[in-house]
């Protein structure tokens, strides 16, 4: 499976290039990604609940510091 995304321009370097699922979740656990956001509860324009949410999606060996060779 696939995701095409659309390119702005076919001149443009930075183009968007249609890749894999598994290259794309590989890119992410390889680097890690940061989700974060912003949910509020209000009724009658008063804001009774804020939450904020952040995550961190990333691979163990992505997070972990490197071993000394030697």
């Amino acid at each position: 499976m696939t995701s095409a995304l659309a390119p702005s321009s076919a001149d443009d370097p930075l183009a968007y290039r249609p890749v894999a699922l598994v290259d794309l979740l590989d890119r992410v656990l390889a680097t890690g990604v940061v989700i974060s956001g912003d949910l509020t509860l209000a009724i009658a324009d008063v804001d009774l609940v804020r939450i904020s949410l952040r995550a961190l999606v990333a691979s163990v060996g992505a997070l972990a510091p490197p071993e000394d060779a030697g």
